[in-house]
């Protein structure tokens, strides 16, 4: 008999963890209280930037490393799957109105200072971002480039990863609350189903065993924009957060900030945000004025007291969580990891200290 997983959990971490998983030979079964397209995960309410340099604004190094690993994994993975993903590596762009400059210069300095190499940003002037993004021509005086980030679809990828699980015969189970995730058993009511493996990627959802983890509120709203063409993401710098505006297919971009400590899962975006991120954009663009809102997406990102996230272990269950703002960033760097773990008890050694072993979890 085969070697056997059970996930519960189909954001990102889920998904990809099954998928990889199915590629090593293990028979996975994925369990998931949502539909199959994943509406009410924080995966589907996310911007897909896979911007490990620009996190260092936030971010320890430890997240721009396991950022850097997951990058280089991300086209491979995108490839393997059935039906293509918007997915692009254009790098980035951070701008700044003449008022927030120190906020522009913060950046650099603390990108300076932590940089793994020298080549991740470059300073450029007007005419250097107008070349980059013609539409932003004689908008900013200066700029940052970042040239080897990517961005995604993410809602794109979920559901070809869908695909994937239900072309390689993977079984995703959804609309499926489960009331037992324990050592070796996954199960609702008085039915139980045994695995090798158990794999907790619930989120928010594993609160209550897990009395660390807390909710960051995220909202972020879809635009459809004709009038404005811009190829790679752009953030604009500002005192309280800077906010990021991504392009999608059609004109389309996602456009976000936000991040209030709330445990609110509410699907309703807070007035105030709303007219923060939207006068954001207008100032980056003034096309925006004459586009169309499509959606505010509103989600609770999982995260612990340092913003790292943790990989708790016991015979046969590990639970995976604390990914806050980084699911997609993270989630390929976390997969190796955690299969590593799974098939030798191999830990590497830029994983340790990711690792809590023999974790009381009641």
């Amino acid at each position: 008999m085969g070697k056997t997983a059970g996930i519960v959990g189909a954001g990102v971490m889920g998904r990809l963890l099954a998928l990889e998983l199915n590629e090593h030979g293990w028979d996975v079964t994925i369990f998931d209280r949502n539909g199959v397209e994943g509406r009410d995960s924080c995966s589907w309410t996310g911007a897909g930037m896979i911007a490990p340099y620009c996190e260092l604004e936030a971010a320890e190094r430890v997240i721009t490393q396991l950022g850097v690993q997951s990058a280089s994994r991300w086209p491979a993975i995108i490839k393997r799957l059935p039906t293509p993903v918007y997915y692009h590596s254009r790098g980035s762009l951070v701008v700044a109105h003449p008022r927030d400059r120190n906020e522009l210069e913060r950046l650099r300095r603390r990108v300076n200072e932590n940089a793994p190499r020298p080549d991740i940003m470059s300073e450029i002037n007007g005419k250097e971002l107008g070349e980059l993004e013609p539409d932003l021509s004689g908008r900013f005086l200066t700029g940052l480039y970042f040239p080897f980030e990517q961005h995604m679809d993410n809602r794109g990828l979920l559901h070809s990863m869908a695909e994937g699980l239900n072309q390689r015969g993977v079984s995703l189970v959804t609309e499926y609350s489960a009331e037992t995730i324990a050592p070796n058993r996954i199960g609702r009511g008085s039915s139980d189903q045994s695995f090798d493996w158990v794999i907790d990627c619930r989120g928010m959802g594993a609160k209550h065993d897990m009395a660390e983890l807390r909710g960051v509120r995220g909202e972020l709203i879809y635009l459809h924009a004709p009038e404005v063409n811009l190829s790679r993401p752009v953030r604009l710098m500002h005192p309280r957060y800077s906010i990021y505006i991504v392009p999608r297919p059609d004109d389309i971009y996602v456009v976000g900030a936000t991040a209030i400590e709330s445990d609110d899962e509410s699907g309703t975006i807070a007035v105030r945000s709303a007219l923060e991120l939207l006068s954001a954009a207008y100032t980056v663009h003034t096309g925006f004025a004459e586009g169309r809102m499509l959606e505010a997406s509103v989600a609770c990102r999982p995260a612990f007291p340092d913003n790292h996230p943790r990989i708790h272990t016991e015979d046969g269950l590990i639970r995976i969580n604390g990914l806050y703002r980084h699911g997609f960033l993270i989630s390929p760097a976390l997969t190796d990891f955690v299969i590593g773990y799974m098939e030798n008890g191999e830990i590497k050694k830029e994983a340790e200290k990711l690792f809590r072993h023999q974790t009381a979890v009641n």
